[in-house]
């Protein structure tokens, strides 16, 4: 008679009660599951040798490859594009659904000394079973390491094995006990940790490690469930964020006043040294052997490129919240946060920000996807204007005097510029044409989310509505200094001070929307 066995999902929502989503009827009963993170599926061994792949978006379930015998243990590979299974008679295979890489074997890769009831896929195939053995595999099946425990009279038969999130940790359950084991990437090596002993725990028959790596749990035969801090050292920075190394390429970086946690990980397993956090506690930075990480608090947006170490004399500037410049031997790189490839990289001796103006992707232009612009200075009087999504210079504009300030409109269509003789001048860079819209200017920029311009003349306050005809200009006389332009809730306001007091001018928002 066969066991006629259902697999039940329930869907959990806080506060709510549990509902079946998905249910598949099988015809043997199930005794592995797997479900590879952020995907629609989840694969499942049968005790008559059937490895079977589930779509809860489908709703159905079919057959990847039967063998016949007992499948015992199933792992997923770290990239959830891979399995391997353990089956009864010692042997694993693996299955590959996306090319991992170019000649991913597929089938029978090892024959084990015994069944592989414990089986994890991190870096390295991690199998252990009834001979107290654990052994490492390669992707090819070979054998690059072996721990071996026969001989020690208190460590009983493996059960379960589980790879931290980054591949580069394992942990083996056995009888009131845990094996740690950590990858060395400069080595490529397994290290053996001190091991975890929990007296009347008694078998430990299930290990689940959680997504950003900071806990593990243990369940065991009784059905007790054991949690577990999992982390290689912790640190306060400033008394403002907790940084928990969980991996040699994982850190957990907490900010302790609203509890917000961002997990900074290298994409490529390199080993992530110290992390700062800059920008008015904004930004974080840190450094790989070969790579530099880079990242967002608020919008929890990461980057990783690639980067060569050169004795942290970089200069970081923070200004654009979109685009994080690093100045390094006289080369400015762009990074744009939530991308993992320079954006851009150009040569220049000039660090100030204000002689430099990044625009990505600010404002959406019809027919424009994909609008990045650089503007930055070759020289004390040459403009260079790059588009960074092909990569070619647009526009080199010299000019007869040093300039000290220069900033694109959101759309990268306009560049104003400011020299040493207080000349505010205009180029439009699609016809390339320059012209001079204000002299003695103490003061200008851009009103933010539009292509109006603000300057200040001696005593007057200067008004562009429409940039396109810069002749028509309006004109407010000031007792002060415009000291700040600001814009929220529907409303432009110009603030100037006049000495004793702090005075706004309010702009027509109707004329700053029409010509925007």
């Amino acid at each position: 008679v066969r066991l006629q066995c259902v697999i039940v999902l329930l869907f959990l929502t806080r506060g709510e009660k549990k509902a079946i989503c998905n249910k598949f009827l099988q015809h043997s009963a199930v005794t592995c599951l797997v479900w590879p993170s952020q995907l629609p599926y989840f694969i499942y061994g049968c005790a008559d040798g059937k490895v079977r792949l589930a779509n809860v978006q489908l709703n159905k379930a079919q057959s990847i490859y039967s063998t016949g015998q007992y499948v015992c243990s199933l792992a997923v590979s770290p990239t959830g594009k891979g399995i391997v299974s353990g089956h009864a008679n010692n042997t694993i295979i693996q299955y590959v659904f996306e090319e991992e890489g170019v000649g991913a074997k597929q089938g029978l890769i090892a024959k084990h000394s015994c069944p592989p009831y414990a089986l994890a896929w991190g870096s390295t195939i991690v199998a252990a079973g009834c001979d107290r053995k654990v052994t490492m595999y390669d992707d090819d099946g070979k054998i690059v390491q072996l721990f071996d425990y026969s001989g020690e009279d208190d460590e009983k038969e493996f059960m379960c094995a589980i790879t931290s999130p980054t591949g580069q940790s394992a942990v083996v359950g056995s009888f009131d006990r845990l094996r740690i084991y950590n990858y060395s990437p400069k080595r490529s090596v397994w290290d053996e940790a001190p091991k975890k002993d929990i007296a009347h725990l008694y078998t430990i028959t299930a290990l689940a490690w959680k997504t950003d790596g900071s806990r593990i749990a243990a369940g065991s035969l009784c059905g007790a469930v054991e949690l577990f801090d999992c982390c290689l050292k912790k640190s306060v920075y400033k008394n403002k964020f907790e940084m928990t190394y969980v991996g040699l390429s994982s850190v957990i970086v907490k900010n302790l006043n609203n509890g917000v946690r961002v997990n900074l990980k290298s994409h490529y397993g390199y080993e992530i040294g110290k992390v700062s956090i800059m920008g008015k506690d904004r930004y974080l930075v840190a450094f790989t052997t070969d790579t530099l990480l880079l990242g967002d608090l608020v919008t929890c947006k990461l980057s990783e490129v690639a980067w060569q170490g050169s004795g942290g004399n970089e200069k970081f500037y923070f200004e654009n919240e979109n685009i994080c410049m690093i100045f390094n031997a006289g080369e400015l790189s762009l990074v744009e946060y939530g991308v993992n490839d320079l954006l851009g990289s150009v040569r220049t001796e000039f660090m100030n920000p204000h002689q430099i103006s990044v625009r990505v992707n600010e404002r959406k232009q019809r027919g424009v996807d994909d609008n990045k612009k650089l503007a930055y200075l070759m020289d004390l009087k040459t403009v260079s204007i790059v588009d960074l999504v092909v990569g070619s210079t647009m526009s080199v504009v010299s000019h007869e005097a040093r300039i000290d300030w220069l900033e694109l409109n959101e759309t990268g269509r306009k560049l104003l510029f400011r020299d040493k003789h207080l000349k505010l001048h205009l180029i439009d860079i699609d016809s390339n044409v320059k012209s001079t819209i204000l002299n003695y200017c103490s003061y200008v920029q851009w009103v933010p989310l539009s292509d109006v311009v603000v300057a200040q003349n001696r005593s007057n306050l200067c008004v562009w509505y429409n940039i396109d005809a810069p002749e028509q200009v309006t004109m407010f006389p000031l007792r002060g200094d415009i000291v700040n332009l600001e814009r929220s809730d529907g409303k432009t306001e110009v603030v100037v001070n006049e000495g004793v007091s702090t005075v706004s001018y309010t702009l027509d928002e109707g004329l700053i929307e029409f010509r925007t």
